[in-house]
């Protein structure tokens, strides 16, 4: 591990979201600090040596988020966000997943490497209100923190404003081994991101709020806690960092600018530590952080801000003293030579608001933009085409892999871009070349996380094929989604109103 501590955010400061017209800048809540929700482990139905049973319920509900009425909001298996999800590696995974809502969802497993289109759970693979269906594969990828989010093209943005996204979290016997914290909800905390407006009796209103560059708020909610603090017992802290958020970027310091090592990013653990003062993830990025408190004493807080608005707050109790020393080298990264004479596959995103494109198109559920073969490595080229001065990052994601990225415009990746990455975010004038390979045959998406830009049309979708084994796959269609919207909102198609509703 290099003693170097990096300071900076790296990203092209013209185009943070603070420059966009819409931006919202958060604001700390006039409320009183509460204890940060630690989401409790989803209970397995069963697990044997070789096997677990889950099952998952996308549901309503009412959370206390604000002092007076509550908030009328989504989750899995809990009335906001949902209780964390676990996967042990090697073991075989069912699930069955119910949709207790008024209208149709789908449950993505953003990060897991599974088939598709049915197990990754993107649009093609729909849960109608009252119904549940099974879906089952092996864990074999390392360990890390993922998510599950809904994902129903094109009312990704608004079911995940309410609510529908949780952490999940895979384990192996490598991270076993490592000298880290692992005490879930003790000394390993999640942390998902996420901000919020709320109007009229503490309410969401998305329509209200909507914006086509991405829905923000100006109030910071982590873990569905607002002005959260947490009880530090333990001189270590390991920090599971999910930027959930719609749209916003989250650039991160601690107070007195404690130095925090990240071990980890989107698909597990960095080849090696890499120390930060500041640090700044982008829409559906993921930063696996260990923070060591041994400079404070009993009755101290640290404070984590973003930007210059303080969102959360590490309050110091009694610990005993930690030692433990991280090594040098975590783990080894994956990096298979590219396959000779394959294409270098070229992904194009252009535009901002209703003109988002990928490669000048808007998205098409029923067409296949880009196929690659089932065990090729092959280079994806990713360029964003806006402008440096006005325009915005576009944070690039692909579903069912986990990549590496090789270099932008030609230099070297980021500091902490080394290891497994689902989620990369590309500079206005940028061209982001990744390594990519696929384990799993489907029908997959690859997509803007900026929810409104995917919802908008900024996607595309890619088959792995075996040219040996062909198959055809059943795709929705956007006039079967509508009708099944329209008879569950009880309006006619006409009348619906994509990508947003007032809740």
């Amino acid at each position: 591990m290099s003693d170097k501590v990096y300071k900076d955010y790296f990203y092209d400061e013209p185009a943070y979201n603070t420059h966009d017209g819409g931006f919202i800048q958060l604001e700390e809540p006039k409320v009183p600090e509460q204890k940060l929700r630690v989401p409790a482990l989803l209970k397995p139905d069963k697990e044997t040596d070789s096997d677990m049973y889950y099952t998952v319920i996308a549901q309503q509900g009412e959370t206390q988020l604000l002092p007076g009425e509550k908030t009328k909001t989504w989750g899995y298996n809990a009335s906001i966000l949902g209780k964390t999800i676990l996967f042990k590696r090697g073991k075989e995974i069912h699930i069955t997943l119910k949709n207790e809502l008024p209208e149709v969802t789908t449950f993505h497993w953003h990060g897991l490497d599974v088939d598709g289109p049915v197990t990754d759970g993107g649009c093609h693979a729909p849960v109608y209100p009252g119904e549940s269906t099974q879906i089952h594969f092996k864990c074999d990828q390392p360990a890390a923190t993922l998510w599950l989010h809904a994902h129903p093209c094109p009312q990704t943005a608004i079911q995940v404003w309410k609510g529908l996204a949780t952490a999940v979290v895979v384990t192996d016997d490598v991270e076993a081994k490592l000298p880290i914290p692992k005490n879930y909800g003790v000394d390993d905390i999640p942390l998902i991101l996420q901000d919020r407006h709320f109007h009229k009796n503490n309410q969401l209103d998305y329509l209200a709020d909507y914006d086509p560059d991405g829905v923000q708020g100006p109030t910071a909610m982590i873990n569905g806690t607002i002005n959260p603090y947490f009880d530090v017992t333990t001189q270590k802290l390991r920090l599971r960092v999910l930027d959930g958020a719609n749209r916003r970027e989250w650039r991160l310091h601690f107070s007195d600018d404690l130095e925090f090592t990240q071990i980890g990013s989107d698909g597990g653990f960095l080849p090696e530590p890499v120390k930060f003062t500041h640090l700044m993830i982008t829409c559906a990025e993921r930063a696996d952080l260990i923070v060591d408190f041994k400079g404070y004493k009993p009755g101290d807080t640290v404070t984590l801000f973003c930007d210059d608005v303080a969102i959360m707050r590490f309050r110091i109790h009694e610990f005993a003293p930690d030692n433990s020393v991280l090594p040098n080298h975590l783990v080894d990264i994956p990096d298979p030579a590219v396959t000779p004479g394959s294409p270098i596959h070229k992904v194009v995103m252009s535009g901002m608001d209703e003109e988002v494109k990928i490669n000048g198109k808007k998205f098409d559920m029923q067409r296949i933009d880009d196929r690659q073969k089932i065990g090729n490595v092959e280079y994806w080229d990713i360029t964003n085409t806006n402008d440096k001065d006005g325009g915005m990052l576009h944070p690039y994601h692909m579903h069912s892999t986990q990549f590496r990225i090789i270099s932008r415009n030609g230099h070297d990746p980021y500091p902490n871009e080394h290891g497994l990455k689902d989620t990369v975010a590309v500079n206005p004038g940028e061209t982001v070349r990744l390594k990519v390979w696929f384990e799993h045959l489907g029908v997959f998406m690859n997509h803007c996380h900026i929810l409104e830009h995917e919802d908008g049309g900024m996607m595309a979708q890619f088959e792995v094929y075996d040219p040996n084994h062909p198959k055809n796959y059943k795709l929705m269609d956007m006039d079967t989604l509508m009708k099944a919207l329209s008879k569950e909102r009880g309006v006619a198609i006409k009348d619906l109103h994509i990508p947003g509703e007032n809740m």
